[in-house]
């Protein structure tokens, strides 16, 4: 186990390395770039060049990318021009009200989609199970704003029941704000989590060590509980690994729908702007945190089946 987890750590520092590259390459690609889109498009050639040469604009691309690769190295990721504060300043807040959104919104979708999962696979093909399966193919398949959409409609416009959420307020000072948003984040997680888990323990419940517990008299629940459950959840966990970069892009729809202040948003506003520096810092976070997310994935893997080992 040992000698994979270095071989992973190593894999990560080339692919963020090569995810960096080509993401500096591509934003400073943009006509105009970065000076263009801060100072407007009024802005004369020789206040474009002064500027450039302030802020060291006007050096080699690869001289840059060194610059700001060695400031990345040292927590620092970069200073916004564009606001003149640095990026971690605007990030850091950003990023633990994504958390709290994404983190609420992910166990709402597990404690509701893996028991409903379980219980659908175990009374397939019944009514119960045909309306979930409908129920989950809704929140799969509806668009994640037109979910978010019907939900101001109907508790915020219509019955006035929950608040849209006010960007002046602290965190948390509202909470009653953050019901909808977490409700359609848990409302699209479950869908996802129930029909995997469905599948995955329709899988399960066929196999010979099923049929084995059965005979030596094991009882239902401890058949289901004891012994499907836990080799149902790697498909799962697979994918909760893999969600985890969703904890500080964000769900950009949901952010930009309730107009709520995380990652999502935050990215969408510097995409608009051409905030060159707040994007590179959001993209590397997120390759770190997906690269993270595999890894853990895959430690998880070996906890909940002995047979899995990394040699």
């Amino acid at each position: 186990m040992t000698g994979y987890l270095i071989r992973r750590f190593l894999q990560t520092i080339v692919v963020t390395i090569l995810v960096t590259v080509g993401t500096f390459s591509l934003l400073h690609a943009i006509p105009g770039g970065e000076i263009r889109a801060i100072l407007g498009v009024r802005a004369t050639p020789a206040m474009i060049a002064s500027t450039a040469k302030q802020w060291g604009f006007d050096q080699p691309l690869y001289v840059q990318y060194s610059k700001w690769l060695w400031q990345l190295l040292h927590g620092n990721f970069g200073y916004d021009i564009s606001v003149h504060a640095p990026v971690t300043t605007l990030m850091v807040p950003a990023a633990v009200r994504t958390i709290v959104l994404a983190v609420t919104g992910t166990l709402l979708g597990l404690v509701v989609g893996i028991p409903l999962g379980i219980y659908q696979a175990v009374h397939r093909y019944t009514a119960v199970d045909n309306v979930a399966t409908g129920i989950s193919f809704i929140g799969y398949g509806a668009p994640t704003f037109f979910v978010g959409l019907l939900l101001i409609n109907w508790f915020s416009v219509e019955v006035h029941l929950f608040p849209l959420y006010n960007n002046a307020n602290p965190l948390l000072s509202q909470p009653t704000a953050l019901v909808l948003p977490v409700i359609t984040y848990g409302f699209v997680a479950f869908a996802l989590w129930s029909r995997f888990m469905r599948s995955s323990v329709m899988d399960n419940i066929i196999q010979d060590y099923v049929r084995t517990a059965r005979s030596k008299g094991a009882s239902e629940r401890r058949v289901i509980w004891g012994h499907v459950f836990r080799n149902s959840l790697i498909p799962v966990v697979t994918l909760l690994g893999l969600s985890l970069p969703a904890i500080l892009s964000g769900a950009v729809a949901i952010e930009v729908v309730f107009n709520y202040p995380g990652m999502g948003l935050l990215f969408v506003q510097s995409a608009l702007s051409t905030d060159i520096q707040m994007m590179l810092a959001i993209t590397v976070l997120t390759t770190l945190l997906t690269i993270v997310g595999n890894l853990l994935a895959d430690v998880a893997y070996a906890v909940l089946d002995p047979r899995v080992r990394y040699t």
